[in-house]
């Protein structure tokens, strides 16, 4: 998650590394709005006192209603970027019962994560603990914190981010890749005019849904079919309705929702009852293929078998945490694929740097995705720089450890610092553009801007319209 997401002008420029946040007097500033410059931080007894931080930490509930006037909760990144424009690199607010310090600096920022040691206390999305107490259910590795987050994320590490397992990912996320192509080709025929043009925001969150689940679950749910079996659209439906009820309840104690039986309360309780029901089935087909043994000693099965093979963890605590993947790595992927493609389209140039090497690569390894994975810098570079450009999220929050000095003022502990953050699902993204570049020509209409909307994460404010034009010679 990054500090915030105003469109950047200019178009796409890989690069070999990640790039930063624009400058201002050498500070980090949000879209290019100016952020006045500081000097190096104080000693720490020259501190100032927590008390003089900047900002608008009184009258919590009349902050609220004014964030609202404002359309906050479709645009808390702009109403953010303009308090640090008013109130410099660091500010102190008060949201209904909702206290904060935000900072933008990447060193405030180095300093917040060097100070938390080896078990962060991270801020929990309320309504999705709210739920789980409802419904008396377990958290998963998203939730905890403490000494049960670090235990289960020392094991869910080994099945998630270890060079073995990730090459396993590799051909459960080419497949669902190779059958957006093969979808994508039929709706060229069907369009009888040799290209597809459409806003891509639905189908990348089919393609990004059946991935994900295809990798944690081990099973294809058919999302990216013509007819959806109508078992998987109610799963996309409670996903969808999920997220857009988790905005509301970011700044209302869902309690409070709760105790008046608001709808936006029930709505999130059904879209989670029938996220987790799915859960549940994926987890008996799992049981029956180990049982059965339907898939060969050297097939990847998935997360979630892995998970259940190697029995660390309780079974609930399993359904937990990869229950809550699935619901982390659906929008963020779908989006930035989503921007990627956009930004490759006002960027002929580019787009067909990117597509040599991905040709040159798919030559050298003979067509092994997981070799070409490692021959394709460029790519790589594409995406961090789409995700400079369009961050899909405005922070990433912590509660302080213990006191920590930032920007001079003595923050004490178990206050909550809102600051910039990283992206996930990077192999998803790389495979799926090597699968489109590879077959098709992304075009748009260079003259279109696009800005940017809140909805739990950061959207485009408008519909993104997209041509797929199939390549003339063979990939």
């Amino acid at each position: 998650m990054l500090a915030r997401a105003v469109p950047k002008p200019g178009g796409l420029r890989p690069r070999s590394h990640p790039g930063g946040c624009r400058r201002a007097g050498g500070v980090p500033v949000p879209g290019g709005v100016p952020v006045p410059s500081h000097s190096p931080p104080a000693p720490a007894l020259a501190a100032r006192p927590f008390e003089q931080v900047p900002g608008e930490r009184r009258g919590g509930w009349l902050n609220l209603y004014h964030f609202w006037q404002e359309g906050g909760l479709h645009n808390v990144h702009n109403i953010m970027a303009r308090k640090f424009q008013r109130f410099g690199p660091i500010y102190r607010e008060k949201l209904g019962v909702y206290e904060s310090i935000n900072i933008i600096s990447p060193r405030d920022a180095a300093t917040l994560f060097r100070s938390e040691g080896m078990m962060p206390e991270r801020f929990s999305v309320p309504p999705w603990v709210a739920y789980r107490d409802y419904r008396n259910k377990p958290y998963g590795v998203l939730l905890k914190t403490g000494e049960a987050w670090r235990s289960d994320r020392l094991t869910l590490n080994k099945e998630v981010l270890s060079p073995r397992v990730v090459e396993g990912f590799v051909p459960l996320l080419s497949e669902v890749g190779e059958d957006f192509v093969r979808r994508a080709r039929a709706q060229v025929q069907k369009s009888g005019r040799e290209r597809w043009t459409a806003d891509f925001s639905h189908e990348l969150f089919r393609f990004a849904l059946e991935s994900v689940c295809h990798v944690l679950y081990g099973e294809r749910l058919g999302l990216l079919q013509d007819f959806v079996d109508p078992e998987a659209q109610r799963f996309i439906d409670a996903v969808t309705l999920m997220f857009h009820t988790t905005s509301p309840m970011l700044y209302l104690p869902p309690a409070l929702l709760r105790g008046l039986n608001a709808r936006t309360w029930r709505d999130h309780v059904h879209a989670w009852d029938a996220i987790f029901t799915q859960a549940d089935k994926c987890i008996q087909n799992v049981y029956r293929d180990l049982r059965l043994q339907r898939k060969g000693s050297r097939e990847y099965g998935g997360i979630l078998s892995s998970l259940l093979l190697q029995d660390k963890l309780p079974l609930d605590d399993i359904k937990a945490s990869v229950t809550e993947m699935m619901a982390g790595g659906v929008d963020t992927t779908s989006v930035t694929l989503q921007w990627a493609m956009f930004e490759l389209a006002r960027s002929p140039g580019t787009q067909e740097q990117l597509r040599a090497e991905v040709l040159a690569a798919k030559r050298q390894a003979a067509g092994d995705r997981v070799k070409m994975l490692k021959s394709t810098p460029l790519l790589k570079a594409a995406i961090k720089e789409t995700l400079r450009l369009h961050p899909v999220a405005v922070t990433l929050q912590r509660y302080t450890v213990q006191e920590v000095i930032l920007q001079d003022y003595r923050i004490p502990p178990k206050t909550l610092v809102q600051c910039l953050g990283r992206r996930i699902a990077e192999l998803e993204m790389q495979l799926f553009l090597m699968h489109i570049l590879e077959n098709f020509k992304i075009e748009t209409k260079r003259a279109v801007e696009v800005g940017t909307k809140f909805d739990l994460i950061l959207l485009p404010d408008k519909p993104i319209y997209l041509t797929l034009r199939p390549l003339q010679r063979p990939a």
